[in-house]
């Protein structure tokens, strides 16, 4: 176990290594001149010049792209080119909010998917695991801002049970309204990935109910539920647990479209906000807060599932 969790934690300094790369040299594709764009149209030559020179934009690019990697061996991420705060407190200010909205959003997820998956294989053949399969696939195939139009709809424009936008000026020092504003949110990120969820999920659980030890205890007694539940929920769960990687990675991103959907301050939404301003460093770190975030829950998705599948440690012997 060892052993793979040091491959493991060398492939996620890589993966770090790589994106950093890509993510710098990414942005200096991009059109315009961050100096002449902070300058402004009335900004003379020599003024953009001198900003230049100031925001150490007329160094080579290697030169800059080591300057900013070694801020990330040290936790700096820079400071705003646009207003000279640092990047990092701004970052761990709107994680505040991204965070638990992932979280909430997985957690709605998993009661959806996992639940109604098994519920789906149970009635295989039936009109209620016919339509409980089908509408995962149509669900899966919504697009989140969809979704999450048609729950305003519902829930606060129609029923007025939940907040549309915003969140709490005072942050988590009331955490039931801040929680409140996050529900809509993460249930719609939720319905969709825990669609996705219940298609996996009920993939597992027919193959664990045509596995002979489910048959074996059904035969000697035990319904077929229960059978399932006691003997083939276990390999249900490491299926999951399988793909909560690529799941978790796709809620990330649904999460920063849903922050503009529903003007949440977090990291998605400053994100489109510094891309528009061009401000580079931000822009930089926030999308290096987003990568460590995913490539560091695969690692533990990693960790967790090669600790819970007995298979897999059989072959450290």
């Amino acid at each position: 176990m060892t052993r793979f969790v040091a491959g493991r934690l060398l492939l996620f300094v890589g993966g770090l290594a790589v994106a950093s790369v890509l993510i710098f040299a990414t942005l200096r594709l991009l059109p315009g001149d961050v100096a002449q764009a902070i300058a402004g149209t009335t900004g003379s030559p020599e003024q953009v010049a001198a900003l230049r020179q100031q925001l150490g934009l007329d160094r080579p690019v290697v030169v800059q792209y080591l300057d900013w990697a070694g801020g990330l061996l040290r936790l700096d991420l820079g400071e705003s080119l646009v207003t000279g705060t640092p990047v990092v407190d701004e970052v761990l200010d709107k994680l505040a909010v991204t965070l638990p909205l992932a979280g909430l959003s997985l957690v709605f997820g998993l009661l959806i998917g996992i639940p109604l998956g098994v519920t789906s294989a149970l009635r295989r053949g039936r009109a209620s695991g016919v339509v409980l399969g089908t509408g995962a696939q149509l669900l899966a195939a919504v697009p989140v801002v969809w979704a999450g139009m048609l729950l305003i709809g519902v829930f606060a424009v129609t029923l007025r049970l939940l907040p549309t936008q915003g969140f709490p000026a005072d942050g988590w020092a009331d955490p039931g309204r801040a929680l409140r504003s996050l529900v809509l949110p993460a249930l719609t990120i939720g319905i969709v990935e825990g669609a996705v969820l219940l298609r996996f999920t009920r993939s597992a659980a027919l193959g664990a109910l045509d596995q002979d030890y489910v048959r074996t205890a059904a035969a000697n007694g035990m319904t077929r539920s229960r059978a399932l539940v006691r003997h083939g929920l276990p390999n249900v769960v490491l299926s999951v647990v399988s793909i909560l990687g690529l799941q978790v990675a796709g809620l990330i991103v649904s999460a920063v479209i849903v922050e503009q959907l529903f003007t949440l301050p977090g990291l998605g939404r400053m994100l489109v906000t510094d891309v528009g301003r061009r401000d580079l460093t931000k822009v930089q770190g926030e999308l290096m807060t987003l990568t460590t975030l995913v490539l560091a829950i695969g690692l533990v998705i990693d960790v967790v599932h090669r600790r819970l599948d007995p298979r897999l440690r059989e072959g450290e012997r």
